[in-house]
Formats: structure tokens, sequence, C-alpha cells
């Protein structure tokens, strides 16, 4: 069980470290949120497999960044590793994938048991993988959304924390459904990083819930 005394009044800001691998619009609606006075958290940096937008919008919100690129090393595993490492030097309360296109390694995880979040563009279990908007409308789904989730070894398949519904309309495309799914999912994030930076996240197993 990962859990805290609701609201950690008077502790320092929970140390967040984001993962980013694209156009970094959802890492910067973590950053902005920091602006807020009551913010919990701060984003103490953000490490990205490639030099990407993302990077660039951190570098200029004032965040370090670095890149870990997999080209750099041998394999998977020295990858991994020196991602884990990247990471760890930030000394960070929890990980925030933030449209991170890369699965984490099991030496990324347990250095970080139970405190990797990832977001997701629908209603796990269903439509888990890198094309969920895609293959929700090829479905023809009337409904999906967007789910936060803790960070397993699977593919999308860590313990749920929050989901939102977003309707499916009869004209979307991938481009404006995904749009629409984007702005629930920066709000959920933000919420749940918020959450677990107060000590309101209580994890037991696979049940997940915010007190």
């Amino acid at each position: 069980m990962v859990s805290a005394e609701p609201d950690n009044a008077g502790a320092p800001a929970a140390r967040v470290v984001v993962l980013a691998s694209g156009t970094g619009t959802l890492a910067q609606s973590v950053v902005d949120a920091t602006s807020d006075s009551d913010c919990p958290y701060r984003v103490v940096a953000l490490v990205s497999d490639r030099d990407c937008e993302a990077v660039t919008r951190a570098g200029a919100a004032g965040v370090d960044t670095t890149v870990v690129a997999p080209g750099d090393h041998a394999d998977r595993a020295a990858w991994n590793r020196a991602l884990t490492d990247a990471v760890q030097q930030f000394e960070p309360d929890w990980v925030v994938s933030a449209g991170f296109m890369r699965i984490l390694g099991q030496t990324f995880l347990e250095a970080f048991p139970s405190r990797v979040i990832n977001t997701h563009p629908a209603l796990l279990p269903s439509f888990p993988g890198a094309h969920a908007v895609r293959d929700a409308l090829d479905y023809g789904v009337s409904v999906t959304g967007s789910t936060v989730h803790v960070v397993d070894s699977g593919v999308d398949t860590g313990p749920i924390i929050t989901q939102r519904a977003v309707d499916v309309l009869p004209d979307d495309t991938e481009a404006t459904l995904h749009e629409r799914i984007k702005v629930v999912e920066r709000e959920l994030l933000v919420d749940v990083i918020a959450a677990a930076a107060r000590g309101r996240l209580h994890i037991e197993g696979r049940k997940v819930y915010i007190s």
C-alpha cells in the first residue's frame, strides 16, 4: 500500500519529474499549474528520449531538461539504466509520463515503485497501446475518454487512478477526437499529481482511491 496523511499541511512541494517525447502540450499543462501559489508540487526536470518540442517548452519555462536517447546506448536494458540514473539525480517524489512514447523497463519501475503516473487517451482496459484514438474510432464506439493510471510492467495495464468519458461525435476524425481527449487529459493529470503531492493518493494492489 502507498499512502500518506491527507493534505500534507506544511510539507515542502513534492518534486515531480516529467517524461515526454513529443510536442509537450501535456507536459506544459503540468508545468503551467505550478504558477498557482497553492500548487503542492514543482516540476524539477523534464526528461526525454529525443530532442523535441517538449524539451524546448520545458527549457523556456526554466525547467531542467535531459535527453536520454536510445541510440546512444548498446541496447534497451542499457538505455533503461541510463534513463533511471537520469531521473534519479533529480530525486523525484513522483514521475509523470506525459506523452512519453517508450516502454519503461523493470529497472526503472523498481527505482520508483508505485510512483510513476501515466495518461492514456482511452478508457482502459479498452484500446491500450500507441493508437488508442484511432482504434476507438475504427471500432465504432460512441464513448471513449482518458485514463490516468499507475505504470506497471505491462502496456497500459497498471492500476487505474481515475477516468473521464469523452463522447465520439459522428463527424469526428482522429485529430478532432484526440484534441477533445487532450483537454480532459490535462485536467485529470494535473488533479491527480496535486492529489498525490498532498498525500491523498492511496494504492492498494489494483485498487486506487483519492481521499
